[in-house]
């Protein structure tokens, strides 16, 4: 029995005790984030005085929305259900990232929800216009414009998403700024988010663009990597950046099933645990204090759920 007690599969009567509808999971904040930058403080647990942060739901995908193509409207009706902060793993637009496509495919469906959204972005938001009509669309909740990386703070949890369409290898501008950002974190768990996977069985097969911050995430004790590009649903089990399997790694979910058309499976990675290429959905993570929890919610009809937890490792703000 894996220590994480993952469980996959279809669903079953115990997963009832999880769903996006009960409040048995944790509970989300329906409000949305007021700012990039914003950190939520925790309560005094009675007679302890340790501080308690609150459980806090983080709910998305990736590869989302094109007019005419797809089904983005089934995921953003997940949405409508499912409180907490929204995030999205690039690929927002799935054309040419024109403010056209923002407002005409995004923007009747996720859009609703930018409230509380954090977006990353992928290469069809950046290429051919440089990721201006998505600065332009999201403001100060995609970080500083023309950069596309930033970090927040959600209960016990930072947050980090990067931009894997620009250089992120050591040296770099987004490597030395990620460096100081985890070195500054006072939050016990880390959670990454980017486009191009690092690991995936999917066509792209994975990458190399972003290798170097998962080194970078992992000294500093990072539990979580989040991506999309793939249309379809992975989950690793824990590995270093060079797919050695290890306790002490990071656990990447591929999340590209926000509503374009789903891929076939190209290969089979290493380390894989579970793989779906014929449902679309998001993914639903449950951020507590030191630890955290996943459901993969379906659109409307379909039955494949993937759900777990594990615990986060402390991080390592002195390296």
């Amino acid at each position: 029995m894996p220590s994480t007690h993952a469980v996959t599969g279809l669903v079953m009567a115990a997963l009832l005790l999880c769903s996006p509808l009960s409040s048995g999971c944790g509970g989300g904040n329906a409000a949305g984030p007021a700012s990039p930058t914003e950190n939520r403080s925790g309560s005094t647990g009675p007679g302890t005085g340790a501080v308690l942060a609150p459980d806090e739901v983080l709910v998305g995908a990736g590869d989302i929305a094109q007019c005419g193509i797809g089904d983005a409207e089934a995921t953003a009706k997940l949405l409508d259900r499912i409180p907490g902060t929204v995030f999205t793993l690039g690929d927002n637009v799935q054309g040419d990232g024109s403010a056209a496509e923002y407002a005409n495919c995004f923007g009747p469906a996720w859009g609703r929800h930018r409230s509380r959204m954090f977006p990353t972005i992928g290469n069809h938001d950046y290429d051919g216009t440089g990721g201006g009509p998505y600065f332009a669309y999201f403001g100060g909740s995609a970080g500083p414009p023309g950069l596309g990386y930033y970090s927040y703070t959600r209960g016990a949890w930072h947050i980090v998403s990067l931009n894997s369409e620009i250089a992120a290898g050591r040296g770099s501008a987004q490597y030395e700024w990620l460096r100081e950002d985890l070195a500054e974190s006072q939050s016990p768990c880390t959670l990454a988010m980017w486009h191009r996977p690092v690991f995936s069985s999917g066509p792209s097969g994975g990458s190399d663009r972003m290798r170097d911050a998962w080194r970078l995430l992992e000294v500093f004790g990072a539990d979580v990597v989040l991506s999309g590009h793939d249309h379809d649903y992975e989950r690793f089990a824990p590995q270093d950046a060079d797919g050695r399997a290890t306790t002490s790694g990071l656990r990447e979910f591929v999340v590209g099933t926000g509503g374009y058309p789903l891929y076939g499976r190209a290969t089979s990675r290493q380390n894989s645990e579970v793989w779906e290429s014929g449902t679309l959905g998001v993914l639903k993570l449950t951020l507590k204090s030191g630890r955290y929890d996943w459901e993969f919610v379906p659109v409307a009809g379909q039955s494949f759920r993937d759900f777990g937890t594990a615990s986060c490792a402390p991080a390592q703000q002195s390296r």
